[in-house]
């Protein structure tokens, strides 16, 4: 038994989903205020069934740091992560000039039914100089909202086309010469309780440390489970690759980006330990899961969940 889900669209700010009593899903399109953080749509508040929220939003280490976000924290020399900007032999440096922008450009398709929603955006990805570097085609899929779990799925695709005229190139500060730093792509952020949570793969309890730069062809998914600090629940989330992302058709292999520790955060890495190039009129492709649950589950429960929901 699945729980229905129910969709409010403010118009001109978000898209809010709602199973049962719970709203589990806002997705804010609306530009935040700030140019440095490099404006962009974002899935802030995540919650579980159960209503822990599992986002964090604008923190004091990391103001940048929003929910759920697709990133790049090194594009040609533009920086679509936000805030400070990783050079090589001077470390971090605060350079706006930097800092690019997506563009919500409008909603094609908003598809709602009782047991899944689907949401489709177009945006452009523009420089700081007000370039248009970038269309993009994303999809945000919600489903399997089951009670009997605990547990709901969100499927985030991405499909970006160069519209530049001359070749982008995606890095990270690990590809820009700081040492295991290959943050950038999908990233979520998560909440201060979420710090020190447990790290869980294919192969068991883990450690931020061990995950990181691990290939999504050895650990197709990822995890993490924290205690939260207002009462005596748990929450768990995984982050999972679908199969293609690791395919011949990929552009390039993916690597885990995990800390639990000081702060919680996982990223899809696209570009962790080498660049990669797109050339002008040419698209990538990748499509990812976070399932979001009540509880604190353990590697074999969260590899059977993912096997009972396949893509």
């Amino acid at each position: 038994m699945t729980a229905r889900l129910t969709v409010v669209h403010t118009h001109g700010e978000r898209i809010a989903v709602t199973a049962g009593t719970t709203e589990i899903l806002s997705y804010v399109y609306r530009p935040d205020p700030e140019p440095f953080e490099s404006r962009k749509p974002y899935a802030h508040p995540l919650r579980t069934l159960s209503g822990n929220v599992v986002t964090g939003y604008r923190p004091n280490d990391h103001r940048w740091h929003k929910g759920l976000q697709m990133t790049a924290s090194h594009l040609s020399e533009q920086n679509f992560w936000g805030g400070n900007s990783y050079i090589h032999g001077q470390g971090y440096q605060r350079i706006p000039e930097r800092v690019g922008s997506m563009r919500h450009d409008g909603f094609p398709r908003l598809d709602a039914g009782d047991d899944r929603v689907e949401i489709t955006e177009d945006l452009t990805w523009i420089n700081n100089g007000g370039q248009e570097w970038a269309r993009e085609e994303r999809t945000l899929t919600l489903h399997s909202a089951e009670p009997d779990e605990g547990a709901w799925a969100l499927d985030w695709t991405i499909h970006l086309t160069n519209t530049r005229g001359e070749p982008l190139h995606f890095g990270s500060p690990t590809t820009a010469g700081r040492e295991m730093a290959g943050y950038t792509g999908l990233q979520w952020r998560g909440p201060r309780d979420f710090t020190g949570g447990t790290v869980i793969t294919p192969g068991g309890a883990s450690t931020d440390q061990e995950t990181m730069g691990t290939p999504a062809a050895d650990a197709p998914w990822a995890g993490i489970v924290a205690e939260h600090d207002d009462n005596d629940a748990h929450s768990t989330l995984l982050f999972a690759h679908a199969p293609e992302n690791s395919g011949e058709s990929a552009i390039h292999p993916s690597h885990w980006f995990v800390r639990s520790e000081p702060i919680p955060t996982i990223a899809f890495s696209w570009a962790f330990f080498e660049e990669f190039e797109l050339a002008p009129g040419e698209s990538f492709f990748y499509r990812y899961r976070v399932v979001v649950a009540d509880g604190a589950w353990d590697s074999e429960r969260a590899e059977q969940y993912l096997k009972n929901h396949g893509w």
